[in-house]
């Protein structure tokens, strides 16, 4: 029996899963089911009580939630190499990069709701600037640490890679690369990943 995967094709923390699926060697072990969190008819809540995407059930109904649980599960399932570093420092460096992304990928998602479903006489100028304020945080502490990055796939530059990727779909006229030169140069590299360019949100 094969897992399933509740996804929307937007979510940045789809994304996430769906790489560590390539990556692992997973992908054929899993059915990918859409499914719109903002549908009041969906059964989504059903099997995850936060109602967001993703969440996986395993092959034997077990209902897995959030992105990084499922990326740690999915880890567990193949002989390859680890997305979750071994050796406890590379451990907590990947999770960090992966927390301050999520972090990121938070703060977007919110952001955009906040300016594209709320209506315009309702919305919160500042709550969206508190948003892009982390993100521009986020984005000057990842560039500062631009040497710990590396070409390695593992869940720390994943999901930078994810966090980056999203900036790109949805705030575009941000234009990040312009004070972020050795992030973006290091996004474009990493970016060339089959498992990069075949989950691209479009």
């Amino acid at each position: 029996m094969k897992m399933k995967l509740l996804y929307s094709a937007t979510s940045p923390f789809v994304r996430k899963v769906s790489i560590v699926l390539i990556e692992t060697g997973l992908s054929d072990r899993v059915e990918h089911v859409p499914t719109n969190p903002w549908d009041p008819q969906s059964d989504l809540p059903a099997q995850n009580p936060i109602g967001k995407v993703p969440t996986l059930i395993s092959a034997q109904g077990v209902e897995i939630f959030d992105s990084s649980v499922i990326c740690e599960f999915l880890d567990n399932l193949h002989a390859g190499p680890k997305m979750f570093p071994i050796d406890a420092e590379g451990r907590i460096t990947a999770n960090q990069f992966q927390s301050l992304a999520d972090g990121m990928m938070d703060a977007a998602v919110l952001g955009f709701i906040e300016n594209s479903r709320r209506p315009k006489d309702r919305r919160w100028g500042e709550w969206s600037d508190r948003q892009l304020a982390a993100i521009t945080r986020s984005l000057n502490w990842l560039e500062e640490r631009y040497p710990t990055l590396n070409q390695t796939s593992d869940i720390g530059t994943i999901s930078v890679a994810c966090a980056l990727g999203y900036l790109d779909f949805r705030f575009a006229d941000l234009e990040w690369r312009r004070h972020h030169e050795r992030l973006a140069e290091w996004f474009e590299q990493f970016a060339q990943r089959e498992s990069i360019r075949a989950t691209a949100p479009v």
